[in-house]
């Protein structure tokens, strides 16, 4: 019965392809191809070719995606290039600072102080 299912999705790899282009999520290809999850899932792992095509797939519609958000980037929106520096220059783009060491972290201290006193939020 298996190897009867894996024929069915075999015979229909290109369509697999599609749909992830498509942005179809894994559970919605499974529907799609008449299978459960949980029978997709063993499939990707049971046969490299289903996942190469899974992959194939999401590669172009990820590429779309990310010229898109440079593009948004690069014209001025600010939240697409927020985005950009934190996923790309996590270490310099980061919402948290860590301090490293004992002599940063009492220059820190000493800022806020400062700071403070001039009323300034911290």
């Amino acid at each position: 019965m298996a190897k009867a299912k894996w024929e069915e999705v075999k015979d229909k790899l290109i369509l697999v392809e599609g749909w992830a282009r498509d942005g179809l999520t894994n559970e919605q290809i499974a529907d799609n191809l008449g299978i459960g999850k949980t029978t997709f899932y063993r499939m990707i792992k049971d046969h490299s070719e289903l996942l190469e095509h899974l992959k194939k797939g999401k590669e172009v519609v990820d590429y779309e995606v990310e010229n898109a958000l440079l593009k948004n980037a690069l014209s001025g929106n600010i939240t697409a290039q927020i985005f950009w520096l934190k996923n790309r220059k996590p270490k310099q783009w980061k919402d948290k600072v860590e301090v490293e060491d004992e002599s940063n972290k009492e220059t820190l201290d000493k800022l806020d102080e400062v700071l403070k006193g001039l009323g300034g939020v911290v």
